[in-house]
C-alpha cells in the first residue's frame, strides 16, 4: 500500500533554495530577499550555493576593492586578531592611529579623524560637526544618498526613502544636483554646511557639469559654510584619485569616506580639516567600535596594496576599456554610459534595469539595477583586461535577452 500524499517526506530544498529559505525565516524584511545565496568568493570571482560561478561587477556596492579573499587582507586581519581584537575607545590602538595618519597623508593636509562603521554613521559625524557651528540649516541635492539614519536621511534627496519617517531632525534644504545658481541661492551665511557627493551612485551614477565642485567650494567659502563632500562610494581609488574631488583640486572642510576603504570589512571615516576638525569635544559623539584594529588593519592593507601595486591607474585604464567596450556594442538598449573610472552607469532606453540585471545573472554576471534605467557596474580594481572583455561579451548577451523579451511582452 502506497503512502498517502500527505505522509510522504517532503522533497528537499535545493542548496540555494535551501539557504534563502532560511533567510525567509529569520530576517527582517527591509532588503526583501536578496536573488542569490553566496557562499565563497576569490578575487572577482564568487560562487553560490550550488557551485555556481559568477563574475562580480556588483563589487559589494563598490565595496570590494580588491575584490573577495585578497591575501593581504586576509594576512592583515588574521595577524591583527591574533594579537589585539576590539579594545573600545577608552584605550589606544596603533592600527587606528597609522590609519588615521595615512588617510590624512593622502588627502595632503592636516586635520582629525572620527572613525565609525559605516557610511551612514560617517555622514551622521558630519551632521554633528555641522550643528556644532552654532548653525542649523543645511543644503544638500536632490537624488543624493547619504545614508538611512535619520540626520543621514534628512540629508539624502529621495522623498521615497524619508516619506515613512517624516519628520526628519534639521532644515535642510534640497536643490537640483549640478545647478550652481541653484546652489547659490539655497546657501547663505546662516546655512552650517552643504553635503554633495561628487558622483550621485545611488542615483544612477550621475555625474555633475565640470567646474560644479569647484563653484561649491567657492560659494560655501564665501557663507562661511562647511563643505562636506560624500566620498563613501566615490573615495578610495574607485574613480582612479585616492578622492574623486582631487581631479577638480577641491579641499572640502569635511570628507565622508565608507565602503572601499575597509576591503569588505565594516568601516567609516570622517575626516575634518581646518577649524571644523576641532568642534568634536569629549562627550559630543562616540562609538564603541571606534577603529576597530582588526578593521584597521584591514583598511591599512587596502590602501597599501592600491599603492604598491598601482591601482589608481589600473582603475583609469580599466574603466575607460569597460565604458569603450560597452558603448562599442552599439547596442539598441543603451542610449550611454557614465561614470568614472570603476563606477559607472549604463543608462538605458527605458526602465529595463531590472530584466538586464537577471539576464546578466543567468550568464554568470553579477550587476547592479541601482535605478530603473540604469545599471551600476563597479568591479574590483583589480579587475584584468580579460575579465573586463568576458563582462563585456556576455552583457552584450544579456541586452539582447533584454530586448527580445521586451518586444515579446508587446
Amino acid at each position: 500500500m502506497s503512502a498517502s500524499p500527505a505522509s510522504r517526506p517532503s522533497r528537499p530544498l535545493a542548496p540555494n533554495a535551501a539557504l534563502t529559505s532560511r533567510w525567509q525565516g529569520v530576517m527582517m524584511d527591509n532588503f526583501g530577499t536578496p536573488r542569490l545565496p553566496l557562499v565563497r568568493g576569490r578575487g572577482t570571482r564568487v560562487w553560490d550555493a550550488e557551485g555556481n560561478e559568477f563574475l562580480d561587477f556588483a563589487g559589494g556596492i563598490a565595496v570590494n576593492s580588491l575584490g573577495h579573499g585578497h591575501p593581504a587582507v586576509v594576512s592583515a586581519v588574521s595577524a591583527q586578531i591574533a594579537s589585539l581584537g576590539h579594545i573600545s575607545n577608552l584605550f589606544i590602538a596603533e592600527p587606528t592611529v597609522r590609519l588615521a595618519e595615512r588617510l590624512l597623508q593622502l588627502a595632503g593636509r592636516e586635520g582629525r579623524v572620527f572613525f565609525s562603521n559605516s557610511g551612514a554613521e560617517a555622514v551622521e559625524a558630519a551632521f554633528k560637526i555641522g550643528r556644532l557651528t552654532g548653525r542649523t540649516h543645511m543644503v544638500s541635492a536632490t537624488g543624493g544618498f547619504h545614508g538611512r539614519t535619520m540626520g543621514a536621511l534628512a540629508l539624502t534627496g529621495q522623498a521615497a526613502k524619508q516619506l515613512p519617517f517624516l519628520p526628519l531632525p534639521g532644515e535642510v534644504s534640497h536643490v537640483p544636483y549640478g545647478n550652481t545658481e541653484a546652489l547659490r541661492a539655497a546657501v547663505t551665511p546662516d546655512t552650517a554646511l552643504l553635503i554633495l557627493e561628487p558622483v550621485q551612485g545611488e542615483n544612477g551614477v550621475v555625474v555633475p557639469p565640470p567646474g560644479y565642485l569647484r563653484a561649491a567650494r567657492e560659494i560655501t567659502a564665501a557663507t562661511g559654510t562647511l563643505l562636506v563632500l560624500d566620498e563613501i562610494q566615490t573615495g578610495i581609488g574607485r574613480t582612479g584619485h585616492w578622492f574623486a574631488a582631487q581631479s577638480e583640486g577641491v579641499e572640502a572642510d569635511v570628507v565622508t569616506l565608507a565602503k572601499g576603504l575597509g576591503g569588505g570589512l565594516p568601516i567609516g571615516a570622517t575626516l575634518a580639516f581646518g577649524a571644523a576638525a576641532g568642534l568634536l569635544t569629549p562627550g559630543t559623539h562616540g562609538s564603541t567600535f571606534s577603529g576597530n584594529p582588526v578593521v584597521c588593519a584591514a583598511a591599512l592593507a587596502v590602501l597599501d596594496t592600491i599603492g604598491q601595486e598601482g591601482l589608481l591607474g589600473r582603475v583609469i585604464r580599466a574603466g575607460e576599456r569597460l565604458r569603450l567596450g560597452v558603448e562599442a556594442l552599439a547596442h539598441p538598449l543603451v542610449r550611454r554610459v557614465r561614470g568614472s573610472g570603476l563606477l559607472l552607469g549604463v543608462v538605458l532606453d527605458g526602465e529595463h534595469a531590472g530584466r538586464v540585471e537577471r539576464a546578466a545573472q543567468d550568464r554568470g554576471l553579477l550587476v547592479n539595477a541601482v535605478v530603473a534605467d540604469v545599471v551600476r557596474l563597479a568591479p574590483p580594481l583589480t579587475v584584468s583586461d580579460r575579465e573586463v572583455d568576458t563582462f563585456i561579451e556576455g552583457f552584450g548577451a544579456a541586452l539582447s535577452q533584454t530586448l527580445d523579451e521586451a518586444l515579446t511582452a508587446v
